[in-house]
């Protein structure tokens, strides 16, 4: 039996290598110095977002002729991590364009293609609109109707807690034609939110600030039948499956900047003193760091055996839901480890701790919560008919 090496199923490819330290390397040329910055700016980060796109970031899965590169989801899941290590705003802008290809399959080309190559070239972002204010973890019980009428749809109804939801052109809406059908009679629509008979309402969030998440809604909203976004299923079912795919990449942002919040406290302990010494050298300081990049580097893997499972075409959903519920958990307690490890600087808002730790915190919530991802685990390893 050979030796690993670095075409091991085991270890990243000498591709994804590569790739990974490009992605690094430029987050720490462009991008790091300014997170804070931009995250504490409600103001969107438009130029950052083109460098993202010129640097061929954004809609990674899309084909080459449609601005993208064809990632595989490892790939994906690299970028995410490595650019959250700089700026987690950033990579969520590079997460918020990977499930652009459903616009492509699933709508008229005249539709769909403009909005793609826009995304792609970091010139617009679109917003996915499903949470709903009474539902929340109920996706299933949707309120919103989208009632079918001659030439389209028309939209009625609340949506909450979209993201992007301040600076995006269109959304993607999950709604309805008919609540006593459950999933079975969810649509998903490309809307334009240029239109006047839809109102937005942004939140005022400790995190995500640059990114904004708003309530949206719809009053009588005309939506064309060719907005439809067709897959040969319900639109939630759809919907639902790609969180198998995106909640491993929320887990690798979490960690990445999870990372930060290390390499930031790994200098400061080299540096400062304390009874004489550097404080690196006592065991309290050391065995916290020493704890955290074992936990780190577990869930790490555990989010690339994720999308590499996803990658070869194997069930990924218990995986996907286990990234979602313990990577931003551990992640969050870093973070706060490390605030703790710089005492009294570590309080201070003019480091980026204190905002690595609330914009991380949010996604503790976002893309399920952790009793939703329990539950789903636990269905998998009991049984649903087992399981409430």
């Amino acid at each position: 039996m050979q030796s690993g090496t670095p075409d091991s199923p085991f270890v990243f490819s000498r591709e994804h290598a590569d790739f990974e330290a490009s992605v690094a390397a430029l987050g720490r040329r462009e991008f790091h110095d300014g997170y804070l910055a931009r995250a504490t700016s409600k103001e969107m980060c438009w130029d950052e977002l083109k460098a993202l796109g010129r640097h061929g970031l954004l809609g990674m899965t899309l084909p080459a002729a449609h601005g993208g590169q064809d990632a595989d989801p490892v790939t994906v899941g690299i970028a995410c991590e490595q650019m959250a290590r700089s700026d987690f705003n950033l990579a969520y802008l590079i997460f918020g364009s990977v499930l652009l290809d459903g616009l492509l399959t699933g709508l008229p080309a005249h539709v769909g293609e403009p909005v793609v190559h826009a995304v792609a070239a970091g010139e617009q972002v679109v917003c996915l609109a499903l949470t709903e204010p009474r539902g929340g973890s109920d996706a299933s019980g949707l309120a919103v109707r989208a009632r079918p009428v001659d030439g389209g749809f028309r939209l009625s109804g609340e949506k909450t807690s979209v993201t992007l939801g301040a600076h995006a052109t269109h959304a993607i809406v999950v709604g309805t034609v008919d609540p006593a059908l459950r999933s079975r009679g969810t649509r998903r629509l490309l809307v334009p939110l240029d239109d006047p008979s839809i109102s937005r309402q942004r939140f005022a969030d400790p995190g995500f600030r640059p990114l904004s998440r708003v309530g949206m809604s719809f009053d009588d909203t005309f939506v064309p039948a060719d907005h439809e976004i067709t897959d040969g299923g319900s639109g939630l079912a759809t919907q639902l499956a790609d969180f198998d795919f995106t909640r491993a990449l929320l887990g690798l942002m979490v960690l990445g900047a999870a990372r930060r919040a290390m390499d930031t406290t790994i200098d400061w302990v080299r540096q400062r003193t304390a009874f004489g010494a550097p404080i690196a050298t006592y065991q309290g300081v050391s065995f916290t760091l020493a704890e955290w990049d074992t936990q780190l580097e577990a869930a790490r893997w555990l989010c690339y055996r994720t999308l590499g499972l996803r990658a070869a075409g194997s069930p990924h959903t218990r995986e996907a839901a286990m990234c979602k519920w313990w990577a931003p958990r551990i992640a969050v307690q870093a973070i706060n480890d490390c605030i703790v490890l710089h005492g009294h600087v570590g309080w201070s808002t003019e480091m980026p701790l204190q905002q690595l730790l609330l914009d991380v915190s949010g996604l503790q919530i976002g893309d399920g919560t952790p009793q939703i991802q329990k539950l789903v685990i636990a269905r998998h390893l009991i049984g649903r008919e087992h399981v409430g």
